[in-house]
């Protein structure tokens, strides 16, 4: 590795590496809840969807910061960057990883006290066109003010001022427009005309800011300079809460400064596992990604997956099977609270052994025949998956912590709403419950009464941060893509530990996806060669081809220290971009 710092833009997607010699102290450190650990003289890594975040995460480390100031300053920086998935009014979880502890941070929105199972139906029972998805009334309760200063707070080392200021100044100062972000509002600009609000700032005279634009946000600034001051009462309180009611119920909504108070992020214990060999932590519940993941690598042991050749329909064909189960497993499953099943049941030994005996290696086993557990029948309703959102970070510093932090709005620009007064979108994460007995959501899911609608319920998330660890070795992934998270996130993990992959090879190579419902392979147009494309259409396999799924991003560290970061390449559906790499 060359020993000075470079940084090539070609897109929208960037990794940053930075050389042992970059981490030494800067100010004086103020610590918080964890005593600063000794800075070590190992690389730092930071992988984020902006190039403007990951260098506010790279200047976080040079000046003294571990990986949770740093993961604080993107997720910041990408709110107001990369504001179609980066946010203030939405959510996330986080996964942290320091030599033997594993920690998992929940900050997923949670349904406003006055949310009702019926609320997204009119009366006759019938879904009410949008009312999940546009609008504040499709908006949970943020979890992301709280959720990022408790990260900091527990495990950062540099004064909270300073994790705030970079994203404090891109909003007051300016950033300019990418073509991604352009691309992204001409997307949805449709329903961001819906709203005066959002119109007057992200569509001036009628259109999206063209590409090189400076823009400047200064209500969102006000925002963040209340928020460095004053942490997350500034956003739960006082003319920031106050406008984000006043919003939502000028637009029929019924979030209200009341729930804003009430929001507390909870730290859980993290779902831990293994597979080929590695170690493995993600999310627990609300997290429906980590049990998917978990799920899947416990089957595919038990299926011998590692024995097939590798890019073979032998092995697209298995992963298909695993996926199918278990996301009809996913059908129980909702907040931790009401969950009819946990990783207790669905991920014991006799059931991985029941679900992987169940598995034809030689045909595909029809949707229709495979229920969740312990064994219920379903209605067969699926839907079309559409474009997806979120976006997810990795960091790697030189103290030995990983974070692997995913955030969301749910999609592109959450309801569409941009709050006057506060500056940034409320989320439509309403949606991922289920809104309508029977009816799949934006993703095509299929849920069951465990996700139905309820006061302060969490709801089901797909988002799977991952770390991984063997040996002195720490990989940190995650993704962004709907209910495709978890089969991203799983593809390019399976091809660190079961391929030995190159980080970047590993991110780079074709994916394909299976939900359960609808009963479909979707693989991306590089992804099946003509020879396995028909095989798996001998076996019984509906195929249809797509765009990029998912947008994975990694980050290494190897047991000598050294990290390494890899960003997703592939243009997805509304506007994703392509590498961006340093040294």
């Amino acid at each position: 590795m060359r020993r000075t710092l470079s940084v090539l833009a070609l897109g929208a997607l960037t990794f940053l590496v930075l050389p042992a010699s970059c981490l030494r102290p800067g100010r004086p450190i103020v610590p918080t809840s964890v005593p600063p650990a000794a800075p070590a003289p190992h690389d730092g890594a930071v992988a984020s969807a902006e190039p403007v975040a990951t260098e506010t995460g790279l200047a976080i480390l040079r000046n003294g910061g571990d990986a949770a100031d740093a993961a604080v300053a993107v997720a910041l920086a990408l709110a107001v960057v990369h504001p179609q998935a980066g946010n203030l009014g939405g959510g996330g979880f986080a996964v942290i990883k320091r030599g033997e502890m594993v920690a998992a941070l929940d900050f997923r929105e949670t349904a406003p006290r006055s949310a009702t199972e019926s609320m997204y139906l009119d009366k006759e029972g019938e879904p009410i066109e949008d009312a999940a998805t546009v609008g504040p009334l499709a908006a949970g309760v943020p979890g992301s003010p709280d959720g990022l200063f408790v990260l900091h707070q527990r495990y950062g080392r540099l004064p909270w001022r300073d994790v705030v200021s970079p994203a404090l100044r891109l909003a007051r100062e300016g950033f300019t427009v990418t073509p991604r972000l352009r691309e992204a509002l001409e997307s949805y600009q449709e329903t961001l005309a819906r709203f005066p609000e959002t119109a007057k700032v992200w569509l001036p005279d009628g259109a999206p800011p063209r590409a090189g634009t400076l823009l400047r946000l200064p209500e969102l600034a006000a925002t963040l300079e209340a928020y460095m001051k004053h942490g997350p009462d500034a956003l739960k309180g006082g003319t920031a809460a106050a406008a984000i009611e006043t919003a939502s119920r000028a637009h029929g909504g019924v979030l209200t400064a009341a729930d804003l108070a009430a929001y507390r992020p909870v730290w859980r214990e993290p779902l831990r596992f293994s597979g080929f060999g590695w170690n493995v932590a993600s999310m627990p519940l609300p997290s429906s990604g980590g049990l998917i993941v978990a799920q899947s690598l416990a089957m595919l042991e038990r299926v011998r997956f590692d024995e097939r050749p590798a890019g073979s329909a032998d092995r697209d064909h298995l992963l298909v099977e695993t996926w199918r189960r278990a996301f009809a497993d996913r059908f129980l499953l909702g907040d931790p609270a009401h969950t009819r099943a946990g990783p207790g049941q669905l991920l014991s030994v006799d059931w991985i052994a029941r679900r992987a005996a169940d598995i034809d290696e030689a045909k595909a086993t029809p949707s229709s025949q495979v229920s969740p557990w312990p064994g219920e029948r379903l209605p067969q309703a699926a839907g079309a998956m559409k474009p997806a959102a979120t976006t997810h970070l990795s960091i790697a510093d030189g103290t030995g912590m990983v974070v692997s932090m995913t955030t969301t709005l749910n999609e592109w620009f959450g309801c569409g709403l941009y709050v006057a007064g506060a500056g940034f979108f409320l989320n439509d994460e309403m949606d991922d419950f289920v809104t309508a007995p029977g009816q799949p959501n934006l993703y095509g899911l299929v849920q069951g009464e465990a996700n139905a609608v309820r006061p302060g319920a969490r709801m089901l998330s797909s988002m799977s941060p991952v770390v991984a660890w063997r040996d002195g070795e720490t990989v940190a992934l995650g993704s962004r893509g709907g209910s495709r998270i978890p089969t991203a996130t799983l593809q390019v993990l399976l091809n660190l530990i079961v391929n030995g992959d190159q980080l970047q090879q590993a991110v780079d190579r074709p994916r394909i996806h299976h939900q359960w419902l609808p009963d479909e392979i979707v693989a991306e147009t590089d992804a099946l060669s003509p020879g396995i494309l028909a095989d798996l259409q001998r076996r019984g396999h509906r195929v249809r081809t797509t765009g990029g799924l998912g947008e994975v991003i990694a980050v290494r560290v190897r047991p000598d220290g050294r990290c390494e970061a890899a960003a997703d390449n592939r243009r997805n559906p509304g506007g994703a971009g392509v590498l961006a790499a340093g040294p």
